[in-house]
């Protein structure tokens, strides 16, 4: 079972505009969607879509709109009952595929919320290949908090991936985690790189500034980094290898959620005992197949387009000690 913990989960409201946003100015959408959302839960519907078996812990009450959602939606799911309703973001999609997105905050967690939800955790961990912490941490949520609770994972011999940015992933990054997925900025951020030099690079699909950040990353935590990098692909560094992958073409209609895609893509593949190598592709082929589905849906495996993944193993990179 993959166990997915949404600290700060919402209902994602897309907007499909049939024109450039124009600020200031009244537009009609084409296309309203309200989809259960945060990076977990995001994470979970894609494992659940693929038929293996997931369960995703959040806060929220019961009756919660986020939780009839889910219902409907038939994801098996725990929730620890919190004062306040679960927040709504909106995420306007533009017809050329960019895409805009404003989070709320969340509902503040008190201490009895924070220890009900990581009893939670405790719960199911024994039961899990792999417990995933995701996502923004909401207010009252100190920024170590995911530390704190891959340390309790670790050592009980549980498997931890960690999609976070900020404080929280600086935190994160302190100890041992088995698997962490920045982007290319969050890679700088961790690194100290310059993100424009990385882009830069990724522009000349120049992949070496990439590698040695994430391998930096990969020695300090002792476990993996899958940096996905958008349209120029991913990057998968192990204790085994280096390997880059490279998107199959598609007509992106909204980026949202396809990171999420992408750690779930990885996970549901090492899941199953694939290799390296083609748990990138199978990370490369969720990511772009979620960026070519309208707001936050989570992609199938007759979506998938694993084929036109090209994995390259990048010999001559840095290898891990």
């Amino acid at each position: 079972m993959i166990v997915t913990v949404t600290a700060n989960p919402s209902l994602d409201r897309t907007l499909e505009l049939g024109a450039p946003l124009a600020r200031g100015e009244v537009q009609r959408a084409g296309t309203v969607r309200t989809e259960p959302g945060g990076k977990g839960v995001n994470v979970a519907r894609v494992v659940a879509a693929a038929g293996l078996s997931t369960r995703a812990l959040l806060p929220a009450r019961t009756g919660d709109p986020l939780c009839t959602a889910l219902d409907e939606l038939g994801l098996p799911y725990d929730a620890v009952p919190v004062d306040g309703e679960v927040r709504s973001n909106i995420t306007i999609a533009e017809s050329d595929g960019t895409t805009t997105k404003i989070n709320a905050p969340g509902v503040a967690l008190t201490a009895r919320d924070r220890d009900a939800l990581v009893e939670l955790i405790r719960a199911h961990a024994d039961s899990a290949q792999w417990v995933t912490l995701c996502g923004s941490l909401p207010p009252g949520v100190t920024d170590n908090w995911y530390r704190a609770i891959a340390d309790d994972l670790v050592l009980a011999g549980c498997r931890v991936a960690v999609d976070t940015s900020g404080a929280p992933l600086r935190a994160t990054v302190a100890g041992r985690v088995d698997l962490i997925k920045p982007n290319e900025d969050e890679l700088a951020e961790l690194t100290g790189a310059d993100p424009a030099t990385l882009r830069e690079a990724l522009s000349r699909n120049d992949l070496e500034p990439v590698v040695e950040a994430a391998t930096a990353i990969a020695e300090q935590i002792g476990g993996n980094v899958l940096a996905t990098l958008g349209a120029a692909g991913a990057v998968l560094v192990t204790a085994s290898g280096v390997w880059s992958a490279t998107p199959p073409p598609i007509v992106p209609r909204s980026t949202v959620g396809a990171g999420d895609s992408s750690l779930a893509g990885f996970l549901i593949a090492q899941s199953t005992g694939a290799s390296p190598a083609d748990c990138l592709r199978s990370a490369v082929a969720y990511g772009a197949a979620a960026a070519s589905l309208a707001g936050t849906q989570a992609p199938t495996p007759d979506h998938l387009d694993l084929p036109g993944v090209r994995v390259t193993e990048l010999s001559g990179a840095a290898r891990m000690s």
